[in-house]
């Protein structure tokens, strides 16, 4: 089956827009508005042509890949028909797509639902239901439109070339679009659902809200908390954020009782919803006597990507009064930074006392809180 070609028109003035330039050429979101649509149809698999009807304010050395471009006319349903007679293609059966490039907010679904729809009517187009009351002033007075069976009719059209030609080879210039044509031909057209993101830049505060349209949606954003206490037991050093600090005693756990990272691997996991240190790594299971915390904080981070989250920042807070953490504390940011690859002003780690109080001012352990905030990928 021949693959569909498209024609995008971007010839018109767009006087309305207020902007110095034709809205086709202004920028939007960081390109062109007829580069959006340029892109959604070169990338579509089932297109084989793009044809771009432009005027001669088309920016200087404006050349996109993979497309044509021609001169449009005085009327859009004249440039219309400069697009249809530059064609290579001249299968009567060829899908062809007619889109405005005032539209950027294409997308390759709509594309699909017009393709398909061509299997069993003679034209197709995007279309959303009429939402809002609509009323016809009499000058005086205002008269109740009903709402039922109304919609506002989007672009890109799809049609079959022979019959678009033929409709337009016989409709005058003042077109509204090019259904209009096709319909006075008792052709079977079939509406498509729509997008909003498909609004037609118009008038000045359009931009604004096209923009909004299209912009990436946020991330999904989640915060995890995580806490640990290990007792103390004889030795000689403590393992805080994987670094070795000096002590007149060591930290009591299976693993290396490293109470930072145990908070940090569960502040992961927690905002990612996948469990605790306790779920992944049992401390029944000989694997992990004597390991390097740094294992289970690798593998947390592993999991959550494959969750689909990746770390933003980190805050680790070591509770005790011994040993002092401040001295180290540049060290434990950079160790924690490197083995979770984040930028070092990402992690911040901080230490405080209970002034005497509980079990840590007993000098019977340390205790560490840590808050993660995971940005959705």
């Amino acid at each position: 089956m021949n693959k569909a070609v498209a024609i995008i028109v971007a010839a018109g003035r767009g006087n309305r827009a207020g902007s110095a330039i034709a809205k086709q050429w202004c920028e939007l979101n960081g390109r062109l508005v007829v580069e959006w649509s340029l892109d959604v149809l070169s990338t579509h698999p089932s297109i084989g042509e793009i044809v771009l009807v432009a005027g001669d304010d088309a920016p200087d050395g404006f050349s996109p890949a993979g497309c044509r471009i021609v001169s449009g006319g005085p009327t859009r349903t004249q440039s219309v028909r400069n697009g249809l007679g530059a064609l290579v293609t001249q299968d009567p059966n060829t899908i062809v797509l007619i889109h405005d490039a005032a539209r950027p907010g294409l997308d390759h679904a709509t594309l699909d639902a017009l393709l398909t729809a061509l299997d069993t009517h003679d034209a197709a187009a995007p279309a959303l239901p009429v939402q809002d009351a609509l009323k016809r002033d009499r000058g005086q007075s205002l008269d109740t439109v009903s709402r039922e069976a109304l919609y506002r009719v989007q672009t890109p059209q799809a049609f079959r070339l022979a019959a678009i030609r033929k409709a337009l080879a016989g409709s005058g210039d003042d077109l509204v679009d090019d259904l209009t044509a096709i319909e006075a031909q008792g052709a079977r057209v079939k509406l498509v659902r729509g997008s909003d993101r498909l609004h037609k830049i118009t008038y000045p505060e359009d931009f604004d809200m096209v923009s909004r349209l299209m912009a990436p949606a946020s991330p999904q954003m989640r915060i995890g908390k995580g806490f640990d206490v290990h007792a103390f037991e004889p030795g000689d050093h403590v393992t805080l954020c994987g670094v070795q600090i000096p002590h007149v005693a060591r930290l009591k756990g299976h693993s290396d009782a490293d109470a930072a990272w145990h908070a940090l691997t569960d502040a992961i996991l927690g905002a990612a919803a996948l469990g605790d240190i306790g779920d992944h790594f049992p401390p029944s299971d000989g694997r992990w006597k004597d390991a390097d915390s740094g294992i289970f904080l690798a593998e947390a981070q592993k999991l959550a990507r494959k969750a689909g989250f990746a770390i933003a920042n980190c805050d680790v807070t070591v509770i005790c009064e011994a040993p002092k953490v401040k001295p180290h504390r540049e060290a434990m940011r950079l160790r924690t930074a490197q083995l979770l690859d984040l930028p070092l002003d990402a992690v911040s780690v901080k230490a405080t006392t209970t002034e005497g109080l509980g079990f840590t001012g007993r000098r019977e352990g340390i205790a560490a809180e840590a808050v993660v905030l995971l940005r959705g990928t």
